[in-house]
């Protein structure tokens, strides 16, 4: 990963600093959403999980959806303005985001300061009074109010596109 890849704490000094409030939860690491779902009920809000995508044209996608969504991969290049998709790999994740996997969250575009990942945010979560991330590691989730995701990602040169992902 980059050295100027932010730390945990970093990113926990900036929501600070930006006056977004946040509720932080530590747990064991989890990969997938379906290890974290116990973890969450711990916390309020919608769990999300995020997806960097390639499309055919090299464009990066970090699309982040209700955790209980599916999403219809063959239809979503419309839906967002791109080519054909596919899952990006670690090189791309590390490159961009500068995290691990199962430790993707839209809090990493921060990290992304060559902006080469657009940001795809479901309109539900954007909406949301409160929603799930990791904090750039899987060994933590923190909640926060959409609203002031889309501010952080405004903040860091990523605003993000708030679509209707289903339907």
């Amino acid at each position: 990963m980059p050295d100027i890849a932010a730390t945990r704490q970093e990113l926990l000094d900036q929501l600070v600093a930006l006056a977004i409030p946040y509720e932080l939860l530590e747990h064991p690491a989890v990969h997938t959403v379906e290890a974290a779902r116990d973890y969450w009920s711990a916390l309020p809000g919608l769990a999300v999980k995020n997806l960097l995508l390639k499309d055919a044209g090299g464009r990066l996608w970090l699309v982040v959806a209700p955790a209980e969504d599916q999403l219809d991969l063959k239809a979503l290049p419309r839906r967002i303005g791109s080519k054909r998709l596919s899952f990006a790999g670690p090189a791309d994740l590390a490159a961009t985001l500068a995290v691990e996997r199962g430790s993707v969250t839209p809090l990493a575009a921060m990290n992304d300061h060559d902006r080469r990942v657009s940001v795809v945010l479901d309109a539900a979560l954007a909406n949301a009074s409160r929603i799930k991330v990791h904090p750039l590691v899987n060994t933590a989730t923190i909640a926060l109010a959409g609203a002031d995701v889309v501010r952080f990602l405004i903040h860091h040169h990523h605003p993000p596109a708030v679509l209707a992902l289903q339907g």
